[in-house]
């Protein structure tokens, strides 16, 4: 089977709207009190960076940057879909009563930064970045296998009036997120042509994470509020 690689042209103007944009989204978010999600979107995208750089650029170097520095470039683009990323699963997992309004804001500003620098961003240089995924996309399947096994063993197995984990729901969310930014990429000739890394990313590579941030979700929600005070206990 042909190796799904994940590739993108974007030019420096996409970076400088982007930061525009994501220092938009976290301020938002401070001032409407989603501070959990605030905090979760940051550590996500230091996780993501060392993933993408410690992981994939320097130990399997299944990851390449053509045009820029690799450490400053992934830093930011670990932080972009980081951030924005578990910003928006962590108010999907709180059922945020403005989720729909969330959602938009992050669409648009993924689809209006990747058009605008489409149409003004080309005398500004291109960056050129792929990544290979074979030496590793089994082992994300067997980590979405697990989460997802935890899950519907406690489903089959819990007891009577305790809680059921929505397993439905989660996929929805794993899934969704990735496709949407990954179909945006694929719309705006970012991301080279083709059905295969919209699909198998879609179905594998956040949704991977999921079942466990559900938990942790869970664990953290017990104990503070959406504006990050923690709750009296009863």
């Amino acid at each position: 089977m042909a190796e799904v690689i994940p590739s993108r042209v974007l030019n420096y103007l996409y970076m400088y709207l982007d930061c525009g944009f994501l220092l938009f989204l976290a301020v938002l978010l401070l001032v409407q009190k989603r501070r959990l999600a605030f905090i979760t979107g940051v550590l996500a995208g230091l996780l993501y960076f060392a993933v993408d750089y410690g992981i994939f650029y320097k130990f399997l170097g299944t990851r390449t940057v053509q045009g820029m520095p690799a450490g400053p470039f992934l830093f930011w683009l670990s932080m972009s879909y980081g951030f924005t990323n578990f910003v928006w699963i962590w108010l999907w997992l709180d059922r945020d009563k403005r989720l729909f309004e969330w959602s938009l804001l992050i669409v648009a500003g993924w689809l209006t930064v990747a058009l605008l620098s489409r149409s003004f961003g080309g005398p500004m240089g291109e960056i050129a970045i792929s990544r290979g995924t074979n030496s590793y996309h089994g082992i994300m399947a067997l980590l979405m296998f697990i989460g997802y096994a935890i899950v519907c063993i406690y489903n089959m197995n819990r007891k009577e009036g305790a809680p059921v984990i929505p397993v439905l729901w989660l996929l929805i969310i794993g899934i969704l997120v990735q496709f949407s930014w990954e179909a945006v990429l694929l719309v705006t000739g970012i991301r080279s042509p083709g059905w295969r890394p919209l699909i198998v990313d879609s179905l594998i590579e956040t949704n991977l994470g999921i079942p466990y941030m559900y938990f942790i979700h869970q664990a953290v929600t017990k104990r503070f509020s959406p504006d990050g005070r923690r709750l009296q206990k009863s």
